[in-house]
């Protein structure tokens, strides 16, 4: 019984380590260098070899704080 239990809570751990790091390392944060037409161009820096050539990737847009005033 200690076994199969041993074993569920290791088989546990290891999934969960193993699908956290793949899902945080497609996480890249890059500012855009130039726009033409319908060509954006973005600098990652050196976190740029993580991405492959013809990989989509989604973008999101920096959020806007609205100014209060009086």
């Amino acid at each position: 019984m200690k076994k199969i239990f041993t074993t569920m809570i290791m088989t546990l751990f290891l999934v969960t380590t193993i699908s956290g790091t793949g899902i945080a390392a497609k996480s890249i944060k890059c500012t855009v260098s130039t726009v033409e037409d319908s060509i954006v161009t973005l600098d990652c820096g050196d976190k740029a070899e993580k991405l492959d050539v013809g990989a989509a990737v989604k973008v999101k847009t920096a959020k806007k704080k609205a100014i209060e005033g009086c």
